[in-house]
């Protein structure tokens, strides 16, 4: 029976949420495909996702970035946390390796440990790494020219990306030049249909009142400004986390029966950071995006610049968010328009064919 190990890093859900469809589509190529998931990532992510066989191996792959919530990095934190990974790299790679070679997998894909391609290439395995950014594209944002022990950091992350076999850089993405060849592929998104009738009904909401999820990926909001939500009418407010006691117009996503895909397709605006997940299945929904810049995250520019071509998008200041002065970006969104019709969201296909094409399973 073939076997991929599948490498995800656990910054948040938009890795993950790459993967599957990708995993998806190879299934429908591959007669009998299991797949390991190598991950921190909770299982509960890939139930009703996953239509192939799976094991869930929860294990760290990489560090991503340390936050404060989803919109603030503690740059000083994620650089120390970094430089421990590094400290036990060796150990972490000897543990890769054998587990492995104890799986014995016929690929490995990454998005986008670069652990997983490193002990893979010593394990000889062939690797793929599945990307819309890189690690090392993440750090040098924070990197200083006078800093020689994190400017050896990065390129021990770029000598481990350079060594996989095939690197398919998913649009939107910025450009990626630690790879030493890449394939473009399209945008990858598996949105959910809409349920907007079901989801009113369970709200109970009048026909004038509309629909805000406010949904910044894995990562989870620390503070909201719950009173001026609550005045915020004829809005409605779904979050990803506890409901606060005596808010009528703030709901949880944890008391609703709707998974968060379906959620995104259903209700009437959507508030968000600029993360890949959700903002490329947004984009092929068509729904309105209102959303938050965080100005240091490698992958952030292209995806903004996709929203403007392709979204029907408004952005909302940081201080804005903050405050609670929401209403002005709403409406906004509410009555745009998108520029241009987005791509097809051909991306997991091209991903699947283009690993058929090389290797046989």
């Amino acid at each position: 029976m073939p076997l991929i190990w599948c490498a995800i890093s656990g910054h948040g859900y938009g890795h993950a949420a790459q993967v599957v469809p990708v995993l998806n589509a190879l299934g429908a190529i591959v007669p009998g495909l299991t797949v390991v998931l190598r991950t921190t990532v909770p299982a509960s992510f890939f139930h009703d996702r996953l239509t192939i066989q799976w094991k869930h191996s929860p294990e760290h792959q990489d560090v991503g970035c340390i936050q404060d919530g989803p919109l603030k990095i503690d740059i000083d934190a994620t650089w120390a946390a970094h430089q421990h990974f590094h400290e036990t790299w060796e150990t972490r790679l000897s543990n890769e390796i054998a587990a492995m070679q104890a799986a014995a997998p016929s690929l490995v894909i990454a998005d986008t440990p670069y652990l997983a391609i490193e002990a893979g290439s010593r394990a000889q395995i062939p690797t793929v790494a599945l990307a819309n950014f890189t690690w090392d594209l993440v750090l040098k944002e924070y990197c200083h020219a006078s800093s020689p022990s994190r400017r050896k950091l990065i390129e021990c992350i770029r000598d481990s990306y350079a060594k996989v076999d095939m690197a398919l850089r998913i649009t939107p993405a910025p450009s990626i030049d630690a790879f030493s060849s890449m394939i473009d592929i399209g945008p990858i998104a598996d949105p959910a249909p809409p349920e907007r009738n079901r989801l009113a009904s369970a709200l109970d909401l009048t026909s004038g009142e509309r629909l805000v999820l406010v949904g910044f990926g894995g990562i989870p909001l620390t503070s909201l400004p719950l009173k001026q939500m609550e005045q915020l009418r004829p809005y409605r407010f779904i979050i990803d986390g506890p409901a606060p006691l005596g808010y009528s117009r703030i709901h949880s996503t944890k008391a609703l029966p709707f998974s968060f895909k379906t959620l995104l397709a259903s209700v009437d605006v959507i508030m968000t950071k600029p993360g890949y997940g959700t903002i490329v299945e947004a984009v092929a929904l068509q729904q309105p995006i209102v959303y938050v810049r965080r100005f240091n995250f490698a992958d952030e520019p292209p995806l903004v610049d996709y929203l403007h071509r392709h979204g029907r998008s408004v952005e909302l200041s940081i201080d804005d968010f903050t405050q609670g002065h929401w209403e002005p970006a709403l409406r906004e969104a509410l009555t745009t328009s998108a520029p241009l019709s987005p791509p097809p969201s051909t991306g997991a296909t091209e991903a699947a064919e283009a690993i058929v094409r090389k290797w046989s399973f």
